[in-house]
C-alpha cells in the first residue's frame, strides 16, 4: 500500500422517476433536472458583474442576524450544515472560481484576444473584491493577511485599467509591450491571491483546532475533526497547512484521553490523511505519536475501529513514497509491539477494510527492516496470512491480496520461510495468485492485479532456491502457468514487470529441474539472455500462443 487506504469509486443509488414511459424521455428529464440543479449550485458562488460594478463590490451576503464570526460568502447555506464546514468549503469554491478566471486570462492573453482579456479581468476583479470584503466583514482578519488583501485589490484594479487601455489601439508594438506588462501583473495577482487564500484557510483551520483543544463536548470536537478530515481530501497543499497549524498535535491530545475514546478512530483517520505530507509526519514525531499508536494497537480494550485507524496511520508513515525516514528511528523502538498487534489484527479482522489496513502497515514495515520479517515468522504470520486468503470476508479484493503477497515476498528472503510455506500449502496459493484477474475495468484494480501476479512470481522464484519448493511447484504445474504468462500478453495484462518476474521464476525452476521445460520453451525462454527472452515475449502477438 503506497499512501494509505484505497479509495473506492463512489456510486449513487438515487434513481429519478418519470411519468413518461419512454426511455429517451426519462433520460432527457433526468439530464434536465441534473443540469438545473448544477446551475443552481454554481449560481450561489457567482456574481453578476454589472451589478457588482455598480455596487463597487460591496458585500451583499452578510446577514444582520448572523452569528459573530460567521463567514457568509454567498447565499444558499443549508440549515443543517455546520457553519465552519460551510465557511471552508465556500471559501474553496470561490477561490476556484477566481483561479479559473485568472487561468482564462493567461490563455486569452497569449492569443491576443484583448476584448476577452479585459472582460475576464473585470470579472476576476469583482470576484476578488466580493470575496475580500465579505471575508473581512465576517472575520477579524489577521494583520499579515490584510497586507495581502490591500496589495491584491490594488493589483486587480491595475489589471482592469491596463487591459482596458489595450481595447483602444491597434498599435502592435504597444500591444506587445502591454502583453508583457499584463503577464507580469497577472502573475503577481495569482501569487498574491494564492497567499491570501492560504492565510484565510489557515485562519479557519485555527478556529477548528481551537474547538478541538478547548471544548469538552464530544459533538463539538467530533464536528471539528470531521471538518478537518473533509479538508484533507482537497490535496496535499491543504494537508500541509493543516499540519503546520498544529492539527496533528491537537488530535493526538484527544487520543491520549480516555474520556474521548469514542473519537479515537475519527481522530486517527484524520491523522492518517494529514500524514500524506512530510509536515504531518514531522508533527507526529514531535509529540511521540508512534508511542500513542502502539498503546492503542496493543490495548485489548480499544475497539477494532480505533486499532484499524491506528494501523492506517502506521501504513501511511511507513509508506515507501516518503523521502524522509528520520521518523522511523523512533518507530524501531516500538516495532515489536506494533508488528505483534498488527498480525493479531489481521487474524481477528471482522471485515476486508480492517484486514487491508493492518496488512498494508505490515507490508510497508517489512520493506525497511529485516527484523520485522523475523518477528513475523516467530508470530506464525505465514499461517495467519494464508488462512486469511481463504476467508473472503477478510481478503476480498486484489488490494488485500497485494498486501499479503508483498509480505510473503519479503519473508521469502529468509531461509526458514520455505518450509513454513510448504507446510501451509502456500505454493498452491501462489499459483492461484498468478491467475489473479480484475473483476472490472477499473485501472486501479487492474494495476493491483498486476502487482499481485508480479510479487507472486517473485516469491515463487525466491522460495524455489529450496529444492523441495521447486519440486512441489513443478508437480503443481507452475511451469505451464509461468510459460502462459510469458507468452500471452493478455494473461499478464500487457505488464512488463509481470513478464520479467515470470521469466526469472521460470529460469529458477529450470535450473533445478531442467527436464520440466520442453525444448522449444527452453530455446526461447531459458537459453537466451534474459533481456533477449524479454524482448521476444514482449513483442509476441496473441495469435502466436
Amino acid at each position: 500500500m503506497a499512501s494509505g487506504r484505497m479509495a473506492s469509486p463512489q456510486s449513487s443509488s438515487r434513481q429519478s422517476s418519470s411519468l413518461s414511459s419512454s426511455p429517451m424521455s426519462t433520460r432527457a428529464q433526468s439530464l434536465q433536472v441534473d443540469s438545473v440543479q448544477r446551475w443552481m449550485e454554481d449560481l450561489r458562488h457567482m456574481t453578476e458583474v454589472e451589478c457588482m460594478c455598480v455596487l463597487q463590490a460591496k458585500p451583499i451576503g452578510v446577514e444582520e442576524d448572523s452569528q459573530q464570526g460567521e463567514l457568509i460568502v454567498g447565499s444558499g447555506v443549508g440549515a443543517g450544515d455546520h457553519v465552519a464546514r460551510n465557511n471552508l468549503q465556500t471559501l474553496l469554491r470561490r477561490a476556484l472560481v477566481v483561479s479559473t478566471e485568472l487561468g482564462k486570462m493567461f490563455q486569452r492573453l497569449e492569443k491576443g484576444r484583448w476584448q476577452r482579456v479585459h472582460s475576464t479581468a473585470v470579472r476576476a476583479n469583482c470576484h476578488v473584491r466580493s470575496l475580500v470584503h465579505e471575508y473581512s466583514a465576517a472575520r477579524n482578519t489577521p494583520p499579515e493577511m490584510q497586507k495581502y488583501e490591500k496589495s491584491l485589490l490594488e493589483k486587480c484594479m491595475e489589471l482592469t485599467n491596463i487591459t482596458e487601455r489595450c481595447l483602444h489601439t491597434d498599435d502592435e508594438f504597444f500591444l506587445k509591450s502591454m502583453r508583457e506588462a499584463i503577464h507580469e501583473i497577472l502573475t503577481d495577482v495569482s501569487d498574491s491571491f494564492s497567499n491570501m487564500i492560504d492565510m484565510a484557510l489557515a485562519n479557519e483551520i485555527r478556529v477548528l483546532i481551537k474547538q478541538i483543544e478547548s471544548s469538552d463536548s464530544l459533538h463539538t470536537i467530533g464536528s471539528a475533526i470531521s471538518n478537518l478530515l473533509s479538508l484533507t481530501q482537497d490535496g496535499p497543499q491543504l494537508c500541509s497547512i493543516i499540519a503546520k497549524e498544529g492539527a496533528v498535535v491537537a488530535l493526538f491530545k484527544i487520543c491520549r484521553q480516555d474520556r474521548f475514546r469514542d473519537l479515537y478512530a475519527h481522530a486517527l483517520r484524520t491523522v492518517a490523511s494529514i500524514c500524506c505530507v512530510e509536515e504531518g509526519i514531522n508533527q507526529l514525531e514531535k509529540v511521540d505519536g508512534i508511542l500513542c499508536l502502539a498503546d492503542i494497537l496493543t490495548d485489548d480494550s480499544s475497539v477494532e475501529a480505533a486499532r484499524a485507524e491506528a494501523a492506517a496511520v502506521v501504513a501511511q508513515i511507513t509508506s515507501p513514497h516518503h523521502t524522509s525516514t528520520q521518523h522511523l528511528a523512533s518507530f524501531l523502538e516500538s516495532m515489536h509491539d506494533i508488528v505483534t498487534a498488527l498480525i493479531k489484527l489481521c487474524e481477528t479482522a471482522s471485515c476486508g477494510e480492517v484486514f487491508l489496513l493492518a496488512s498494508a502497515a505490515l507490508a510497508n514495515i517489512t520493506f525497511f527492516d529485516s527484523m520485522a520479517c523475523e518477528i513475523l515468522l516467530q508470530l506464525n504470520a505465514i499461517h495467519i496470512l494464508l488462512q486469511a486468503c481463504k476467508d473472503r470476508q477478510r481478503v476480498d479484493t486484489p488490494y488485500s491480496k497485494d498486501q499479503v503477497v508483498t509480505i510473503l515476498a519479503n519473508l521469502s528472503v529468509l531461509e526458514q520461510c520455505a518450509s513454513e510455506v510448504l507446510q501451509e500449502q502456500g505454493i498452491e496459493r501462489l499459483l492461484l495468485l498468478l491467475g489473479e484477474k480484475p473483476s472490472s475495468s477499473s485501472p486501479s484494480e487492474g494495476a493491483a492485479c498486476e502487482r499481485v501476479q508480479q510479487k507472486a512470481a517473485v516469491t515463487l522464484a525466491r522460495l524455489s532456491r529450496d529444492p523441495d519448493v521447486a519440486q512441489t511447484a513443478i508437480q503443481l504445474k507452475a511451469v505451464p502457468r509461468l510459460i502462459e504468462l510469458c507468452r500471452s500478453p493478455t494473461e499478464r495484462n500487457n505488464s512488463d514487470s509481470v513478464l520479467v518476474a515470470c521469466l526469472a521464476a521460470l529460469r529458477r525452476l529450470a535450473a533445478g529441474c531442467p527436464d520440466s521445460i520442453e525444448a522449444a520453451d527452453h530455446q526461447q525462454l531459458i537459453k537466451p539472455r534474459l533481456v533477449d527472452s524479454f524482448l521476444l515475449c514482449s513483442n509476441m502477438e496473441e495469435s502466436f500462443v
